[in-house]
């Protein structure tokens, strides 16, 4: 396994996701928005304009009625990592701030708000769409404000932000950890906002190389795919289904 900066066994964290269970509720992005603090206005319909670190899509195998089928698919930032865990995702590789980084411990790509200059550059590399550039300064109804997470940073405009795998719960599991004297954290401390709402359970959570956590034997089911494979991207964001339609879709 790859070594991470601190000499220990790299962790991997991705998601293994569903798609036979995912019902298109939208309750992982309502709860990806409470959890990251991430800005709404009130007219939505500039879809342009909108910030939604997660998205979900409806797709469809084109057929009429009766053989008609209709599948829902989450996108959150895919976290790609190059050809081999060893080269960038394609974000990290065109960002002239540094804005954006591939964390070698945790696989996971991080985005430093006060960094980035609004260049966009990100967004053109991203073949998954997922990054998004804050248009206005986010004003939150009277009240709301003493409902946002003091864990994540609220974004100013110019600037671009995306899902972050809820990274400052890692932070907080790792620290917790810490002053219990333990090295390692449990698959339970460190979950996604997303993947605990997910009211039918269609989204997994954990490190992809730990044979520990559910998500390793998850993803090597012959049914699982990951989204554009052939961009050699290596996402950790992995997809089950066992229709056909849906797999070539992917």
């Amino acid at each position: 396994m790859e070594k991470g900066h601190n000499n220990t066994t790299a962790k991997r964290y991705g998601m293994v996701i569903d798609l036979d269970k995912c019902t298109g509720c939208g309750g992982c992005m309502v709860a990806c928005m409470q959890e990251n603090n991430v800005p709404f206005k009130k007219d939505e319909t500039d879809k342009t304009k909108s910030i939604t670190w997660l998205r979900v899509y409806k797709l469809t195998n084109g057929k009429p009625y009766p053989h008609n089928d209709i599948c829902y698919l989450p996108r959150p930032c895919q976290h790609c990592s190059g050809v081999g865990d060893h080269g960038h995702s394609p974000c990290v590789s065109v960002c002239p701030a540094t804005a954006t980084d591939y964390g070698m411990d945790t696989g996971i790509v991080s985005q430093i708000y006060t960094r980035c200059f609004g260049c966009r550059y990100c967004m053109a590399a991203c073949p998954y769409h997922v990054r998004y550039f804050n248009w206005w300064d986010p004003v939150w109804p009277k009240g709301m404000e003493k409902y946002l997470s003091p864990n994540v940073s609220v974004r100013m405009r110019g600037i671009v932000e995306k899902c972050s795998f809820c990274f400052h719960r890692y932070q907080l599991a790792v620290d917790r950890a810490f002053y219990e004297g333990r090295k390692e954290i449990e698959e339970h401390e460190y979950q996604t906002a997303c993947a605990q709402a997910c009211p039918s359970k269609a989204i997994t959570f954990g490190d992809l190389n730990n044979p520990k956590h559910a998500v390793y034997e998850l993803k090597q089911n012959p049914n699982a795919f990951r989204l554009l494979e052939r961009l050699h991207t290596n996402t950790k964001v992995y997809y089950v289904s066992s229709r056909s339609w849906v797999r070539m879709a992917g």
